[in-house]
């Protein structure tokens, strides 16, 4: 979470008279078909500035959201990866049942003691696969984090399910192992 919303957050009970899970309760007790009818009913109804309105009505939301609805909102538009997103979790699942698979607005971490890698739909023609690897170097094929930064080390470009091989795996298993 960045800065500058955590301190909105922060500020949040003393700026708007209640707290975050606060506001989180009194948005369950209603239903809205839009963004902008939550974000009207809390300026309307509670005086509620504009920024603390939106922000309030966005983190509801994704708290709202089962995994499943994550992932699926993932790959809308994207149909097609899921094939490649289905076997590189099929794969992962053999390492051991102390993997905890997490997924969040834009992606899906899993996670043994700690992240060891990053699932995430780049483009509608690829998924990206972030990996911890710790002073491996890059290839072709294993390339740096990239968009990732430093959540992980590399990055690896899946575009097929046949691109998960032998080499594939042994990454993947290196990086669970590391993350005990």
């Amino acid at each position: 979470m960045n800065k500058a919303l955590q301190t909105m957050i922060d500020n949040m009970p003393e700026k708007t008279g209640k707290s975050l899970s606060e506001w989180k309760k009194v948005l369950k007790t209603t239903s809205f078909s839009k963004h902008s009818e939550a974000v009207n009913f809390l300026k309307k109804e509670y005086n509620v500035t504009h920024g603390f309105a939106n922000t309030i009505v966005t983190l509801s939301k994704e708290e709202n959201e089962s995994p499943a609805d994550l992932v699926k909102n993932q790959y809308k538009g994207k149909e097609n990866l899921m094939p490649i997103y289905e076997s590189l979790l099929a794969v992962i699942k053999e390492f051991g049942n102390d993997i905890t698979i997490t997924p969040k607005k834009t992606s899906v971490s899993l996670i043994r003691k700690k992240q060891f890698a990053l699932l995430k739909p780049a483009t509608k023609t690829r998924i990206d696969l972030g990996l911890k690897l710790k002073d491996k170097p890059t290839t072709d094929r294993l390339e740096n984090s990239g968009p990732f930064g430093t959540m992980c080390t590399h990055r690896v470009k899946l575009s097929s399910v046949n691109e998960i091989d032998s080499e594939l795996k042994s990454w993947l298993i290196e990086s669970y192992q590391n993350a005990e």
